[in-house]
Formats: C-alpha cells, sequence, structure tokens
C-alpha cells in the first residue's frame, strides 16, 4: 500500500459524534481563547484570534452544523485550517469540541455519504468511515461555506475592524 492509497486525518468531536478533516488542510492547532466579536456577523462567525500576527476569522462548527453552542471547556480547540476557493486560500480558525488524533484511513474504507431519500445538507460530506461501532465523517470546508459566505469573511474581514458585509445583517 502506497501514501497514494491512504488519507491522514484530524478527527474531533462536536456534540457526541465524530468529525474528521485532511491533515492537509490543518495548518495548527491551538488552545481555545475568546475571539474578538465583530458585530453583525451571523451567528456561528465568533469573530478575530491572532494567529502569528495575522487576524484570522473564527467560526464555530457546531453552530454552522446547526447544533445548538456549548460553553466552551478546557479540551476545547480551534483548527486553523487552510480553506482553498478557487484559486486562493482562506485562513480560518474552526471551533470544535475537541481535537483526539491524527490517524490515517485507506482511501477504500472511505464510503460516500448516506443518501437519505430527502433532501438535506450533505453536500459538505466527502465520506464516512466506520470505526468500531461508529462512524467518523469527513468534512470539506470548501462546500460547507457558500461562496458567498467564504467571501464575505475573506472581504468583510481582511479589513480587520470594518463594517461587517451587508449579506450578515439578516442573519
Amino acid at each position: 500500500m502506497t501514501a497514494h492509497d491512504e488519507l491522514q486525518l484530524v478527527t474531533f468531536a462536536l456534540d457526541a459524534e465524530c468529525f474528521a478533516l485532511p491533515v492537509r488542510v490543518v495548518r495548527e492547532i491551538l488552545d481555545h481563547e475568546r475571539a474578538f466579536r465583530i458585530p453583525n456577523g451571523p451567528r456561528h462567525f465568533l469573530g478575530l484570534c491572532n494567529v502569528r500576527g495575522q487576524g484570522v476569522p473564527v467560526i464555530d462548527l457546531r453552530m454552522r452544523l446547526g447544533l445548538p453552542p456549548v460553553e466552551p471547556t478546557s479540551a476545547t480547540r480551534v483548527l486553523v485550517v487552510d480553506v482553498a476557493l478557487g484559486e486562493r486560500a482562506l485562513t480560518l480558525g474552526i471551533v470544535v469540541d475537541r481535537v483526539f488524533e491524527v490517524t490515517t484511513v485507506r482511501k477504500d474504507e472511505i464510503e460516500a455519504a448516506p443518501d437519505i431519500g430527502a433532501r438535506w445538507a450533505n453536500d459538505y460530506i466527502d465520506g464516512v468511515v466506520r470505526r468500531d461501532q461508529s462512524f467518523v465523517v469527513i468534512v470539506n470546508l470548501a462546500r460547507l461555506l457558500s461562496e458567498k459566505e467564504a467571501a464575505d469573511l475573506a472581504s468583510g474581514l481582511a479589513s480587520g475592524l470594518g463594517a461587517a458585509p451587508e449579506s450578515w445583517r439578516a442573519a
């Protein structure tokens, strides 16, 4: 088996479920610190954090996926990720309940997102891996963020403390 047959994943928890991101998109894992709040953002946008001198937008992945917010604990982490958006990358902080490990899976172990016969927003799921009696859901952040949302995060926050993009005001 070659490295091309495998995928390294960072696994993490949201609520009682296990999710993963490919290692190649995760720049670093930080302890949670409260973000500098920017007014008029969507509920899941927590604000900005300072990552090595760079203002990085931070989102609560729980809330972005429709889960209720929770207070951070000592296990709460921020995954600093680079999300490919066309020909550029958006650096983003993703708040997760806890990080488990970096693991390697065989690509032939990855199953497609389940079809439940109804419309549901599963297009952000790159695949599912069975682990013990449970599953690990592999998230595609570029598809999770709408193009408009990603553009708002990139442009509206690039100016630092400028006004929030118009699209956020109704959120």
